[in-house]
């Protein structure tokens, strides 16, 4: 692995401790044996079927707000009593059971947790230059909109617009050997406001639009069978567990 020119740092960790719920951001994460972030979408909620309850399927979770204490596993809902990660549950279920609709239960697990892509389960990863020029696209959005409505894991501070574009295989984040897999395929949830689920409509063709008069010369182009795509899926190994990835670790190629 070599470092390279304006070589890309990592600037922003953010956790997502509920999956489809808004993150804890961090200075540094551990890695687990099933090559997630630790915390990272280690609690998920389903329905009575079983199925996740994200925004694709009830646009009402844009409405309900967990705030987290990783250090104690502690969280509450839309301002409420804090709880307990790890057996407090009971007292939040009937509640978030009526704002969405249906009967909610709660899943765990530490070690890959719940990720969207079960093949690329590693941390999404992307650049703050990316972040700034999809906000220039959708302009009155904000960088801070833009992070809330793609929820990418890690943000790497980069010399150019979709510099991520270029990772394909094997590299390493300080200490930790990453592989990146592809391109991550975006869902209707971009579309929509991160806090009030209203709709901008046009939302996903306007960006592949853009995506597409704007992919850089060093993308692996075979990776776009469509271009509303943004940041970029990895795995982790299980021979990198227990290792920690820090705000300021440097991306070898």
């Amino acid at each position: 692995m070599n470092s390279i020119a304006n070589q890309p740092v990592l600037a922003r960790i953010r956790i997502y401790p509920v999956k489809a719920f808004g993150p804890v951001e961090v200075s540094q994460s551990r890695i687990t044996s099933g090559g997630a972030l630790e915390w990272d979408r280690a609690w998920a909620l389903v329905d009575p079927d079983g199925r996740f309850i994200n925004g694709k399927r009830f646009p009402a979770v844009h409405r309900l707000r967990f705030d987290f204490r990783l250090e104690t596993l502690s969280a509450r809902l839309s301002g409420g009593a804090w709880f307990s990660l790890r057996d407090g549950w009971a007292g939040v279920l009937p509640d978030l059971s009526r704002e969405l609709g249906v009967a909610v239960q709660v899943r765990h697990d530490d070690t890959g947790g719940f990720p969207d892509d079960t093949d690329a389960s590693g941390p999404t990863l992307v650049t703050d230059r990316s972040i700034r020029e999809v906000s220039r696209w959708f302009a009155p959005l904000t960088e801070d909109d833009v992070r809330a409505r793609f929820r990418a894991n890690l943000e790497f501070a980069a010399p150019d617009p979709f510099w991520e574009d270029r990772l394909r295989g094997p590299f390493r984040c300080g200490d930790v050997a990453i592989t990146a897999v592809n391109p991550c395929q975006r869902c209707i949830v971009p579309s929509r406001h991160p806090e009030t689920g209203e709709d901008w409509p046009s939302f996903q063709k306007r960006f592949a639009s853009h995506r597409e008069a704007s992919l850089p010369p060093w993308a692996h182009r075979e990776q776009f069978n469509h271009f509303y795509r943004f940041a970029v899926n990895t795995r982790i190994g299980p021979d990198q567990a227990g290792k920690i990835l820090r705000v300021g670790d440097p991306l070898l190629l």
